[in-house]
């Protein structure tokens, strides 16, 4: 048999072709290590920033003092943990726990531990609490009836809660990252008795706007000035596209209703008085006036003898014009007023009311008017 021999050239060729790719297969492997070891490198480089960062609730709007917060105005973001405080807000749920109170009106609070922050559950929630008998209960959530109760002893006693308004303590701008510090609850709980009133018979501060915080107040030509109902947001209503100049509306309860109507007969009955509205600055942080207005005395009968009024709210009532001397004090300072003004008085109170009640019917016509436009 005869073998052709190897030329030398073949063979070089064929020799290099073989380094050739060696070489090639090593180098695509130091490439795809290399590449390997970036994609590690960059997982785990994402996996340590994921765990350094947390999702929280921040503003998409501006807000100010005093203005409820409403779930629209606010969005979940993610950020990194050293940028947020300890005791930013990450669960809506705390936001819905924080807004419950009991019916009596006492509201639901959290405490803080050693190191000043909020105490939460195990699934990031707010622990919250509740005072009775001058002791502080654990407000807890049956996840079967979704009702609260807390613990006397082995006995679950539940709670009936209602829902108030959270608004903001201070003026905060959008992507402000929401805590707890942050908020307040608002003063209009979602109880029974509470109606949204219209009036049109104060005398307005000219910068006065839907959202700002206002004191009742009446005064008298003797100089005396009383606070009748503290502390109610102000609803402005738009007719067309005309804001109202003269009118109002207020969520009030019922003997709420009931004193400021003893308020208007007041001041109609005694020429020279002002019944008007003074706005609070920093309404987020200001507590509410105490009320000094004593009203007339059927007022007050009606008002302890009225069903549609909470207990709590009549007893407060009655017991504090009862220790505050109601009668004589009414009888000094503002009856000797109406009486004074004698038959002026009482055709005064006729005369306001009609113009009262015509603004309304005209204010109506015009609202009707701009639907069918």
């Amino acid at each position: 048999e005869f073998v052709m021999a190897t030329n030398p050239m073949q063979r070089k060729a064929r020799i290099s072709f073989i380094l050739g790719m060696f070489l090639t297969l090593i180098i695509c492997g130091a490439i795809i290590a290399f590449l390997f070891m970036q994609l590690k490198e960059l997982k785990d480089k994402e996996a340590a920033e994921k765990k350094e960062q947390v999702q929280v609730y921040a503003l998409n709007t501006d807000v100010k003092s005093g203005q409820i917060i409403t779930t629209d105005m606010y969005e979940k973001i993610t950020v990194k943990k050293y940028m947020v405080p300890s005791n930013a807000i990450g669960n809506v749920e705390n936001l819905n726990m924080y807004a419950l109170q009991d019916k009596e009106g006492n509201g639901l609070f959290s405490k803080k531990d050693s190191s000043g922050t909020v105490t939460k559950n195990e699934d990031g929630t707010i622990k919250l609490y509740i005072k009775r008998d001058d002791k502080d209960y654990e407000v807890i959530k049956d996840e079967a009836t979704e009702n609260y109760y807390y613990m006397n002893g082995n006995s679950k006693v539940f709670l009936e809660l209602n829902s108030v308004p959270i608004i903001a303590k201070v003026g905060m701008q959008k992507n402000t990252i929401l805590t707890v510090e942050l908020l307040d609850k608002g003063m209009d709980s979602l109880a029974d008795d509470v109606r949204k009133q219209e009036y049109n018979m104060f005398v307005m501060p000219m910068d006065l706007e839907t959202g700002d915080y206002v004191d009742i107040r009446l005064m008298l030509p003797t100089g005396e000035d009383y606070i009748v109902v503290p502390k109610k947001e102000v609803e402005i209503p738009v007719v067309g596209e005309e804001v109202s100049a003269n009118t109002v509306w207020l969520k009030v309860s019922e003997n709420e209703i009931l004193t400021i109507s003893s308020a208007i007969i007041d001041a109609y009955q005694i020429n020279g008085s002002k019944l008007y509205l003074t706005k609070y600055t920093e309404a987020g942080i200001q507590k509410a006036a105490t009320p000094t207005y004593m009203a007339s005395k059927a007022t007050v009968e009606l008002i302890d003898k009225d069903p549609n009024i909470l207990a709590k709210a009549k007893e407060e009532l009655v017991n504090r014009y009862n220790s505050m001397g109601y009668v004589k004090f009414r009888q000094e300072n503002i009856d000797g007023l109406v009486s004074a003004n004698g038959e002026e008085g009482t055709n005064n109170v006729k005369t306001k009311m009609d113009e009262s009640i015509n603004l309304t019917q005209d204010t109506r016509k015009k609202y009707l008017n701009s639907l069918s436009e």
